[in-house]
């Protein structure tokens, strides 16, 4: 069998571009998340939507959601944040 490299034509795919911008948005932003001071973030997800973050989980406080949502709003490429974290 011969395998020949993969070629295409025409525009390349954005697709993958764009979900290896959202994983690195969402990795840099969970990073953030695990070294805040004053947050326990161990339970909380985040997913990436463009440039939209949404936050899910649990915490412990009031406070602490209130922090999850200033974390991720401080970071660079982030123009919104929807935070769905329950105190549990």
């Amino acid at each position: 069998m011969v395998f020949k490299a993969a070629t295409f034509h025409g525009i390349a795919p954005a697709i993958e571009s764009e979900n290896a911008m959202r994983s690195a948005l969402e990795c840099e932003v969970a990073n953030a998340l695990a070294v805040a001071g004053g947050l326990d973030a161990s339970d909380v997800t985040v997913t990436a939507v463009g440039q939209e973050i949404r936050l899910a989980g649990t915490v412990a406080t009031p406070d602490e959601v209130k922090r999850a949502s200033a974390v991720a709003e401080a970071m660079p490429g982030v123009r919104l944040v929807r935070n769905r974290i329950l105190v549990g």
